[in-house]
């Protein structure tokens, strides 16, 4: 089993719509018993709240259902558990690298190396805008989310 962790602040906006893209490409591959996906946040301001409503909405439109995620805050059992904790953001990975035991440092990563058509290497947050910015957001993810099952299938041969 691989398992891949997305982390945003909050965890509800970016990391659940990673997380629900990328389960979404999961299951149309037929890996779902092989990879496993979550989403957390760095800090626990929305634990067990549901992602933005607008998150939910744009992920709808493309078929992509976040509805049963709640929001949670990155542990450090967490290092443990996952095999790829990916970051939406450097923020996000120099908190969760100062939480990381200094052994499983090697796990984080931004999302968006993964990411073959975009040049940024992180995801913005859309929280303080309209719409577009979901849109758009969801754009980076599915792109980074192909990426990174390619890797996963090349490195662990799922």
């Amino acid at each position: 089993m691989v398992r891949v962790l997305f982390v945003c602040l909050g965890n509800i906006c970016r990391s659940p719509t990673a997380e629900g893209a990328f389960r979404k490409l999961v299951v149309e591959h037929g890996l779902e018993s092989m990879i496993e996906v979550d989403s957390a946040g760095t800090h626990g301001y929305h634990i067990n709240e549901p992602p933005d409503s607008r998150a939910v909405q744009a992920a709808a439109y493309r078929d992509i259902d976040l509805t049963t995620i709640r929001g949670r805050q990155a542990g450090a059992e967490d290092f443990d558990r996952f095999d790829y904790i990916l970051a939406m953001d450097a923020d996000n990975v120099r908190h969760l690298s100062k939480v990381a035991p200094p052994e499983m440092v090697h796990k984080v990563s931004l999302f968006m190396e993964y990411s073959s058509n975009y040049a940024e290497r992180e995801v913005p947050d859309p929280y303080w805008g309209g719409a577009s910015g979901f849109n758009r957001v969801l754009d980076m993810i599915e792109d980074a989310a192909t990426g990174l099952l390619r890797d996963i299938r090349s490195r662990h041969s799922v």
